[in-house]
């Protein structure tokens, strides 16, 4: 989904706070982190210099540097992004409104054949209409495009099997938790929390594992009174005065308002790799073997987030999966809501605008017509101030008093085997010494990026030391608010990058225009918004060695 990169983070630090922030990404073959596209259109124009000097001369050279110049200015960011970046996205939503692909509705089979009729006999203005519907009708929407189910039965937990266009497949599965902190807690409680936390994604991290990533997910939304009123039906005495009644319904009432609810998810990715294939084949063959692998990856899942301290531990089904994504679509419909519900059919019809996914359905209560409004921001550690934080970081966000509206927050954890992340965390470190050193030889200013990511890059060497049991990471935020009008996502919108900017120290949110029906997916519960990362020469190489598991071992 998004081209980011992150260095890899320590995942089991013993202190309370981490520092984490202003690294973009690991560094490039000439050192610091500058984006691809520079690199490449500074390429580009170091070679035309080569081949146009020689044939015209000094005019060549000036080519040349002039087309670099506009190269640097064209990619230089901005609070606004980059001038590529926006033309690229401007590009992008022209495109899709030109092809109807802005628009969305779930799949038909009557109303497909009707279009089908319509592009082959209709006049052209009927074509040129069916054709747009067509683009429009898909089986999912984009958030979830390509998204499948291998476990689909009422009584298992839900196995959804994911092909997203241009990634490699995986299989996914939801499980929801309470949490580790429930009300007051002391810090060295707060501190085994974040280190039984650290130490599940470690042990999910090391290169015998089949885990790939891990999706954290917090709902925040108003608080449902339904089961408490539910209770006062079932257990209320016929003789109770009607006062009582309507004091405990003033509570029910003044308790509720403007209260705001956390749920919360984890989100596990088993990537259809080579060593996946081969573990399953111990479990059956084709299909059968993954379902007997995933009960296996399940249960050791369960188990691990027991002992991560993360309260109670439940494994979605299929359909309570498909009910928390209907419910983020439309957050009018109750999030456990499940008779109306076909996993099978994820998507509700919607429309997108160049900043914002409107989706159109109704309250599965009353009937009546509602709308709702989304937009995605991304956090990315570019963006994030360099700075000590602890696992509460962004508690003013999940339960903050100025941020009233319905929202997901969502992290992105993609693990790195020790090795791997050992071997970068080097490689940056000596060229970022490298880049120190230089400026201190030529008498220049020490670069502040240069530095900080020396400092961060060393940080990491040091906790992926000879004995450490810590492991790497890649990480990404995402954040998506709702409201029911377009007034209201613009107020929403401010509030969250003022709490961002003044309370979490999050200097730009990158709001995902131009494409935010497919950014409303990286907060849905599957796992989707980190960009894949192409395993090193040492990485493949150490995968050949290692061969398959031998026939008759039982692991």
């Amino acid at each position: 989904m998004t081209d980011i990169q992150t260095p890899t983070e320590d995942l089991t630090a013993s202190g309370v706070e981490r520092q984490i922030g202003g690294e973009r990404a690991h560094r490039g073959f000439f050192g610091g982190t500058q984006p691809k596209g520079r690199m490449i259109g500074l390429a580009v124009a170091f070679v035309a210099m080569l081949i146009l000097t020689p044939t015209i001369g000094a005019w060549g050279l000036v080519i040349a540097v002039a087309a670099g110049v506009l190269v640097i200015l064209a990619t230089l960011r901005t609070h606004r992004g980059s001038l590529v970046e926006r033309q690229t996205r401007r590009r992008r939503w022209a495109q899709r409104r030109r092809e109807g692909t802005d628009r969305f509705q779930p799949f038909d089979r009557a109303r497909w054949d009707q279009l089908e009729t319509a592009l082959r006999a209709g006049t052209r203005p009927e074509r040129a209409e069916a054709a747009r519907e067509l683009a429009a009708m898909r089986a999912h929407p984009d958030g979830a495009d390509g998204m499948g189910w291998l476990q689909l039965s009422s009584r298992e937990p839900g196995i959804a099997w994911h092909a997203p266009l241009g990634e490699d497949p995986y299989l996914s599965v939801v499980f929801s938790v309470t949490g580790q902190a429930h009300g007051v807690e002391s810090a060295s409680a707060m501190r085994r929390a974040a280190e039984a936390w650290g130490q599940f994604l470690a042990s999910r991290a090391a290169a015998s594992n089949l885990v790939g990533e891990i999706q954290t997910l917090t709902r925040v939304l108003p608080a449902d009174s339904a089961l408490q009123e539910f209770w006062v039906l079932e257990s209320l005495d016929d003789t109770a005065p009607a006062d009582a009644i309507q004091s405990y319904d003033d509570v029910l009432r003044l308790t509720g308002m403007d209260a705001m609810v956390q749920r919360h998810y984890l989100t596990v990715r088993w990537p259809l790799s080579p060593a996946f294939a081969d573990a399953a084949r111990k479990h059956g063959e084709g299909r059968d073997g993954w379902r007997g692998l995933m009960r296996q990856e399940i249960a050791s899942t369960l188990r691990g987030l027991a002992d991560a301290r993360l309260g109670e531990v439940e494994a979605l089904t299929a359909r309570k999966v498909a009910t928390v994504i209907l419910h983020q679509q439309n957050p009018t419909r109750p999030i456990d809501y499940l008779q109306d519900v076909d996993a099978a059919r994820l998507g509700l019809a919607s429309r997108d605008e160049l900043s914002a996914h409107v989706v159109e359905d109704r309250d599965p209560v009353t009937g009546d017509p509602v709308q709702w409004w989304h937009r995605t921001a991304a956090i990315r550690s570019e963006d994030l101030a360099v700075g000590a934080r602890n696992q509460l970081w962004t508690l003013d966000l999940l339960i903050g008093t100025d941020v009233r509206f319905v929202r997901s927050i969502s992290f992105h954890l993609r693990l790195i085997p020790k090795g791997e992340a050992k071997s970068a965390a080097r490689s940056d470190l000596v060229r970022d010494r490298a880049d120190l050193h230089g400026d201190v030889q030529k008498g220049r200013l020490v670069n502040d990026e240069t530095r900080a990511n020396a400092s961060a890059a060393e940080r990491r060497a040091q906790d992926l030391g000879h004995g450490s049991p810590h492991h790497g990471g890649e990480w990404i935020g995402f954040i998506t608010i709702s409201e029911q009008t377009r007034d209201g996502m613009q107020r929403s919108s401010k509030a969250l990058e003022d709490l961002c900017s003044t309370g979490l120290g999050i200097e730009r949110l990158d709001w995902l225009d131009s494409y935010q029906s497919a950014a409303s997916g990286t907060t849905w519960p599957i796992a989707r918004g980190l960009a894949a990362t192409p395993s090193t020469i040492a990485t493949r190489l150490m995968d050949r060695l290692a061969g398959r598991t031998e026939k008759e071992s039982l692991s």
